[in-house]
């Protein structure tokens, strides 16, 4: 099942503005790290590895050992709540869960021992699982992997995950490793950024630097479009999927506040191929395309977030199951009679 798009707004909180001269920049020693992989690990070598994981990891680790890490945790902590307000519409306790890619715990604190009696939390940012925000479900942290989950073959009743496996080289692969820690009948529920996210902020630096520098280069990672998503899912394993599809805008007083607040999220560009620096004059540009092509009347700017939410259920006997073609005994042409039937109850 696929549902149409909503749009929601969020309020950013107000956040110190600082200069930044570098597109969605790192910290001093994160940004001395050589853009170019490692070898085995070259951006030629396929679509299969867009992103560097090992950067990606001392981004979410700088971003959770800010002094005040929660003021750019609003959207993580929004899709948290949409994804936990899922898990409470399965009317069943779960015994064992897996929060894949769990940062802080942006799902665990919206939760209930009373839904989830156990709780594992997996991230590849070690100081993330250390600042975690409190529950009061019982949890255990591991390091790890999105893409090679350290865990037996049904093991969990439950497994979530919220704005992390958009990072993943290999999603089917991730989606594979998260049906096989399933139990029968366990549930994925998930939630991840889709292929509209910041599309106002990806325009107005290629045009900018069109303008300035005679061509682009990416600044914004790829996404999985929607259509591609439910198949990813079938091809797993999951059936009974839901996929929709949801918009968050927030807005900012400025691109260079937007860029901020992806840097404290650990949402910075890890693409092989990312161009780390942009020119001041260009920066500057893309300030004034933002504001002209997408500025709100009050002088703020909006920010996209597509997120997609995915549900898939791990298959089990006692699971209902569509019945055979061509075994209907009614058609759907006499729908149509209803309605006269209805109104000659009537009179």
């Amino acid at each position: 099942a696929q549902k149409s798009p909503r749009m929601r707004g969020l309020a950013r909180p107000a956040l110190r503005a600082r200069w930044c001269r570098r597109l969605w920049a790192l910290p001093a020693r994160a940004a001395a790290a050589s853009p170019s992989p490692p070898a085995g690990a070259s951006p030629g070598s396929g679509a299969l590895n867009p992103f560097d994981r090992r950067l990606k990891r001392k981004q979410k680790n700088w971003a959770a050992l800010q002094a005040e890490p929660a003021k750019c945790d609003y959207l993580r902590e929004e899709v948290g709540g949409r994804i936990a307000d899922r898990v409470f519409d399965v009317a069943r306790t779960f015994p064992l869960a897996l929060d894949v890619g769990s940062g802080r715990g942006y799902i665990a604190q919206h939760l209930t021992k009373e839904t989830v009696e156990k709780l594992i939390q997996v991230d590849i940012a070690e100081n993330a699982l250390k600042n975690a925000v409190e529950s009061e479900i019982p949890t255990v942290r591991v390091v790890a992997d999105e893409e090679f989950l350290p865990f037996k073959e049904d093991t969990f009743d439950l497994v979530v995950s919220s704005l992390s496996l958009h990072w993943v080289n290999d999603l089917p692969k991730a989606f594979k490793e998260i049906h096989q820690v399933l139990k029968p009948d366990g549930v994925f529920i998930g939630a991840m950024f889709g292929g509209d996210t910041l599309y106002e902020l990806r325009c107005s630096l290629q045009l900018a630097e069109l303008e300035r520098e005679g061509g682009f280069s990416p600044h914004v990672s790829p996404f999985t479009a929607v259509a591609d998503l439910g198949h990813l899912l079938a091809r797993a394993g999951f059936n009974t999927l839901t996929v929709d599809t949801d918009e968050i805008q927030v807005n900012y007083p400025g691109l260079f506040e937007v860029m901020e607040d992806l840097q404290g999220m650990g949402e910075s560009n890890c693409s092989w191929n990312r161009k780390p620096l942009l020119h001041r004059e260009t920066m500057l540009a893309a300030a004034a395309i933002y504001q002209e092509m997408y500025g709100n009347g009050d002088g703020s700017v909006p920010a996209t977030f597509q997120i997609y939410y995915m549900i898939g259920w791990k298959y089990h006997e006692s699971q209902a199951k569509p019945a055979q073609r061509g075994s209907a005994t009614v058609s759907f042409g006499d729908l149509a009679k209803i309605e006269g039937l209805l109104k000659r109850g009537k009179k």
